[in-house]
């Protein structure tokens, strides 16, 4: 994507009513007003709060908003040019229960009051394979300790993946802490009983996998 493209997609995001994007300033001084309030104040409504981390173009979120009206959705990334894409489709259709918040993932719980996130849901993630990376993968103990912060109580964490190393990582971290694992399956598509949000809703390089047999991973799990 050129630069003169990000450019126009950057400022049209800060036109966008269903795109949020706080400064590192703003979240770390606790000065953001949606913390806490999300429902109320950005989505205008008491329904469950779901997030998509690592939305990249916000396929999932969209297509979620869309599978589930009665709940809001709010996709994360830090590249705002990527989900320019789903910020606009959701306006041009009228989505009202998904918008996208322009961040580093890594300040979710500072963005978030305790127990205020129903779900998350992390589609795709950079696998982040070399050991120097660990401290980037999205479900490293860190990261878990984030998300176990600003979950509702029984509130589960979904991660879907193509790579088997992300899969395997995982899997073996949860057992490792005891965490509740409700499912898994190293081939989600294959197996019987899979979650409709999982095999109905497909990316556009998650079609490229499957086209050309590679598997798809997903495990459901939740917090002690």
């Amino acid at each position: 994507m050129g630069s003169k493209n990000k450019l126009r997609r950057f400022k049209e995001n800060e036109t966008f009513a269903n795109v949020v994007q706080p400064s590192r300033e703003e979240v770390m001084n606790d000065s953001l007003k949606l913390k806490g309030n999300w429902r109320k104040k950005f989505f205008k409504n008491e329904n469950p709060l779901v997030l998509e981390l690592g939305c990249g173009k916000g396929e999932y979120s969209v297509n979620l908003s869309k599978a589930y009206p009665e709940v809001n959705f709010l996709g994360i990334d830090i590249k705002g040019a990527r989900f320019w894409r789903g910020a606009k489709t959701a306006l041009e259709e009228d989505l009202n229960n998904v918008g996208f918040l322009r961040t580093q993932i890594e300040l979710v719980d500072e963005l978030f009051e305790e127990n205020e996130v129903d779900e998350i849901w992390i589609t795709f993630p950079d696998p982040q394979i070399k050991y120097k990376r660990t401290k980037h993968r999205l479900t490293n103990s860190e990261f878990l300790d984030k998300y176990r912060k600003i979950l509702k109580p029984g509130g589960f964490v979904h991660l879907k993946t193509d790579s088997e190393f992300m899969h395997g990582y995982t899997l073996g971290l949860l057992h490792g802490l005891g965490e509740k694992i409700e499912y898994a399956h190293h081939d989600v598509y294959g197996s019987d009983g899979a979650p409709a949000a999982v095999t109905n809703i497909q990316t556009y390089y998650e079609q490229q996998y499957l086209e050309v047999g590679k598997k798809i991973t997903y495990i459901r799990f939740k917090f002690r």
